[in-house]
């Protein structure tokens, strides 16, 4: 199981176009094969910036996701909406339980 911690800070002015990208990028993830979740929110220290939890079966559902459409124009528009370069920690899981 592959766990991704991914967070944005958008330019202020970008904010708001930033969360419609992400709320498509969320409704077109959370149904693909292999994702087992698929979360995003607004930080709520500094409501430019957001955080995505992302858990996948394995590589190959995290690689299907990355190549959705959405997320493709998403990151291509990263220039115009980020005020910095984007975190992302990648944790290889090898096993899990509810809590």
């Amino acid at each position: 199981m592959i766990v991704e911690r991914f967070k944005v800070k958008c330019k202020p002015e970008k904010t708001e176009q930033a969360m419609a990208l992400f709320k498509e990028i969320v409704a077109a993830s959370r149904p693909l094969d292999g994702v087992v979740s698929f979360d995003m929110g607004r930080d709520i220290a500094d409501p430019d910036s957001f955080m995505a939890i992302e858990v996948f079966e394995d590589r190959t559902a995290l690689e299907r996701q990355e190549l959705l459409p959405v997320v493709q124009k998403t990151m291509g528009l990263f220039g115009e909406l980020l005020a910095a370069e984007p975190e992302a920690t990648i944790f290889h899981v090898s096993s899990s339980e509810p809590g």
